[in-house]
């Protein structure tokens, strides 16, 4: 809906329910106003055929599926003539109850039967067939109903969806209403989504003092939560104090007192990092302690030894006709003998080459060696470049979800991976979050080997697994440094290893694989960086737009932003046409055909794969083509790499156009052509590591397209993404 779009009113009686998800409250229905039959569409729960509605929304039109009421509230009143009951029972709303038993109902009670029904239950055992077990059951299903609807008709003013309504009523169940006057904070728990602001505003209209305790323990969450989301895992202790202070315009004292209380009842953690005290929330705590304690227990359990690690490894050289260099060798004798590696190095320095020797040895002495890697684009390289299968890590720990929809693994301490070595690429991208549950279902006798480049971004969930691993110094690293002759070749791999090391890269040379396109406003830099990727590219080098080349951009907002520059590419290269399907979803318009990514794990999002696999969970970054738009109901279908995923109407909220992507998004994959926009970008987004990331992203071409002044601002920027974590002192306090 725009922002001058008038909303209106529609009143009427539910006549039938086309469509519903369950899960998130997404329903299709017909309302019967006045004389006028109405397509209904928009978010509800347990709603029920024949209950009164009052809907806020406004019409929409669909050129296949015509006129529909899109709302945005529903005001549900409870049935009251014998025929809207009748109606409301029969349609399954309350569980036990069919067409059947509710004519019975009615027959005997009238229009007082849903009465009855919540009051006393008792009285429903007076009709043949049902027992007293039976009539209780009736009774929960009925208030449930009702509490539900309550509970959104109260939380609908403020703005809270029926889904996120739906995650209240299951955290909190039937006193749900008492608990939020009691305490209006408790909306901010994990899970719920719901932000402190909203329930700021709700204990305002409780007249709430400013000093209320649970704002203050709402306010310290809050602020560990976001910078949960800036990859912080915790906050030093006086900084914590001083933000909530700021937020929560209080005095010091005041806050003080509350923490104190919260860390004497484990709300939060505090512990010594870098001779400070840091506060945690208790989750990032146990994980990063976790980590550092199985590590260790994995550094000094014994392995199965492999002899003859040296004639191996000559063997290897001889059927591969490769002769590895020093550093190849220390570090595939480390994986072999101590059982854990870190692999570490630029492009072109034979981490592959080392990777693929250290997997086949270890197979060909009759070890289990499992793959994996954090996104769905590097597992399919990995396995590309090793010849082995690779999964996603979500994929191997096989993710599943509980009742409240929050994500677990299956394999876990109690069902170990069955394997005897572990293999993970792109580990910079890992957070500490993943790795704890990675860590969890790995036997203690199994190696560990893990290859990440240390000079890339880090991962975008909190924490600096990789950086902290290393820093530690507990753990073998071999750090690969010597550019191979075949990758010197490429101006892509000898510029990234210039831009590690603070030098200006290479960019006059016009007959390589590294190219620079001076321009002197933004429009020009939008109108070469559009240019390149719908007609120069294509027509040159016989790139597809759609699966060979990608835009980089430092920023989301601004003229050379990934918002502004996918609404150009996409007017190109996929215009609005009478024949492709397309949905405004969140003021973005998505047509049949573009190139989307999605943007937030999602763990329910249904998909099937090529060959008739079915599964579920599509994650943060993964890239894929628009293939199908339905409006009534919504539902939206993406072609991934190797499956196709189901959207309905609230999961494709989390889809964005993805001509053009931002560098942080693009970690883990790899393109055959990479443009990058730089012309005066915002200077906190100026540095040397996304710099260098972006760079190495590109397989066979790279194309900066903007004024030197900005790339070389960004060389000379070597100010690394500050994170507080604990993971490396952790390790030291454990490893002696």
């Amino acid at each position: 809906m725009t922002n001058n779009e008038q909303l209106l009113e529609l009143t009427g009686e539910v006549e039938n329910i086309i469509f519903r998800n369950d899960s998130n409250g997404y329903t299709v229905m017909e309302i019967i106003s006045g004389e006028d039959n109405v397509v209904a569409v928009g978010n509800v729960t347990s709603i029920g055929i024949g209950e009164e509605v009052r809907l806020i929304g406004h019409y929409t039109t669909h050129h296949t599926y015509g006129e529909q009421f899109a709302f945005e509230v529903c005001e549900k009143s409870i049935p009251k003539t014998t025929t809207a009951i009748v109606k409301f029972l029969s349609s399954g709303v309350v569980k036990g109850v069919g067409p059947s038993t509710a004519k019975k109902l009615v027959k005997l009670f009238g229009e007082e039967t849903l009465d009855i029904m919540e009051n006393n239950p008792q009285r429903i055992a007076e009709i043949k067939g049902i027992s007293k077990n039976k009539a209780v059951e009736m009774s929960k299903s009925l208030k449930q109903v009702f509490g539900i609807r309550k509970l959104m008709t109260a939380l609908s003013k403020y703005g809270i969806s029926a889904q996120q309504s739906i995650k209240v009523w299951n955290r909190y169940g039937k006193d749900v209403l008492e608990i939020l006057k009691e305490n209006p904070y408790c909306l901010c728990a994990e899970g719920l989504n719901i932000s402190f602001e909203i329930a700021d505003r709700i204990a305002q209209e409780q007249n709430r003092l400013p000093d209320d305790v649970y704002r203050i323990q709402a306010g310290f969450i809050h602020i560990l939560e976001h910078n949960k989301n800036n990859g912080h895992t915790c906050l030093p202790k006086d900084k914590l104090i001083n933000v909530c202070c700021d937020f929560l315009e209080l005095a010091e004292e005041k806050v003080i007192h509350v923490m104190d209380k919260m860390l004497t009842e484990n709300l939060l953690i505090e512990d010594i990092v870098k001779e400070k005290v840091f506060v945690f929330l208790p989750e990032f705590h146990r994980c990063e302690n976790y980590i550092a304690q199985k590590m260790t227990l994995l550094l000094n359990t014994p392995l199965e030894s492999i002899g003859n690690i040296k004639q191996m490894i000559q063997q290897t050289e001889k059927h591969n006709h490769i002769q590895y260099a020093q550093l190849q060798k220390t570090a595939i004798e480390t994986a072999l003998t101590k059982g854990m590696l870190i692999l570490t190095g630029g492009p072109g320095t034979g981490k592959t080459t080392t990777l693929n020797a250290i997997i086949h040895i270890l197979q060909d002495n009759g070890q289990t060696v499992f793959l994996s890697a954090p996104t769905g684009r590097a597992a399919q390289r990995m396995t590309q470049i090793t010849g082995c299968e690779a999964k996603t890590i979500h994929r191997l720990l096989e993710v599943s979800w509980d009742k409240d929809e929050n994500p677990f693994f299956m394999r876990n301490k109690t069902n170990l991976l069955e394997c005897d070595a572990l293999v993970i690429d792109e580990l910079s991208m890992v957070d500490v979050k993943l790795f704890e549950g990675l860590l969890k279902a790995l036997p203690d006798n199994c190696r560990l080997i893990m290859v990440g480049d240390c000079d890339q971004l880090p991962s975008v969930g909190a924490g600096n697994v990789l950086g902290d691993l290393i820093n530690s110094g507990k753990i073998p690293v071999v750090q690969l440094n010597e550019i191979f002759r075949q990758s010197m070749k490429s101006l892509i791999v000898t510029n990234a290893h210039r831009i590690v090391k603070g030098e200006y890269p290479i960019i006059t040379d016009t007959k390589s694989d590294f190219f620079f396109m001076n321009r002197n406003s933004i429009s020009a830099v939008v109108e070469t960086v559009a240019e390149l990727y719908t007609k120069r590219l294509p027509d040159t080098y016989r790139y597809s737009p759609l699966e060979d080349i990608q835009i980089l951009c430092p920023n989301r907002k601004g003229q050379i932003g990934t918002v502004e520059i996918n609404k150009a590419i996409q007017n190109t290269v996929n215009p609005k046409d009478t024949f492709k399907r397309e949905i405004n979803i969140g003021g973005t318009v998505l047509r049949v055909g573009d190139k989307v990514m999605q943007n937030k794990n999602n763990y329910n999002i249904s998909w099937t794969r090529n060959n008739g696999e079915n599964g579920e969970g599509v994650f943060n970054g993964d890239i894929g083509i628009l293939v199908s738009v339905v409006n009534n109901p919504v539902t939206l279908q993406v072609a991934y790499d190797d499956k196709v995923a189901v959207y309905d109407g609230e999961s494709a909220l989390e889809l964005e156009l993805a001509y053009a992507v931002t560098v942080h998004k693009s970690q883990g994959n790899e393109f055959n052509a990479v443009i990058i926009p730089l012309y005066n970008n915002p200077p906190l987004l100026l540095y040397r590591n996304l710099l260098y990331t972006a760079v190495t992203r590109a397989k066979n071409m790279l194309i900066i397209v903007g004024n030197s002044y900005t790339l070389h601002r960004m060389v000379e920027n070597n100010r690394k993404t500050l994170r507080y974590s604990a993971l490396k002192d952790f390790l030291i306090r454990e490893v002696p």
